[in-house]
């Protein structure tokens, strides 16, 4: 398991790096960068923080995801979750976020 930061949507929020419980990811140059990728837990938690979508998260068969790319995009209370597979295909959940634990 691991995670994948993209340069290029990264906006050096450091809110990533912030959470990360293992330390893993720092900012270099104003963008977020993990030390070693092989390190990585698998807890989500700075996928979870990043409002961007640029930290991506490989599910690898070990836990069911066959090779499929989960990420997460936060616009306002909005809070959309992206699963990419390998055929190309794609599934999205969306949560309004103030409504979610409304029980």
């Amino acid at each position: 398991m691991s995670i994948r930061i993209n340069a290029l949507s990264c906006i050096g929020c450091k809110r990533c790096a912030e959470v990360c419980p293992g330390n893993l990811i720092k900012i270099v140059n104003n963008r977020a960068v993990i030390k070693r990728e092989k390190d990585c837990w698998g807890c989500t938690s700075c996928l979870k923080e990043c409002k961007t979508g640029a930290i991506e998260f490989f599910l690898g068969a070990d836990i069911g995801g066959k090779g499929s790319i989960l990420s997460v995009e936060e616009k306002g209370d909005l809070r959309t979750w992206i699963v990419k597979r390998p055929d190309g295909s794609s599934e999205t959940i969306t949560v309004n976020t103030k409504e979610s634990n409304k029980y």
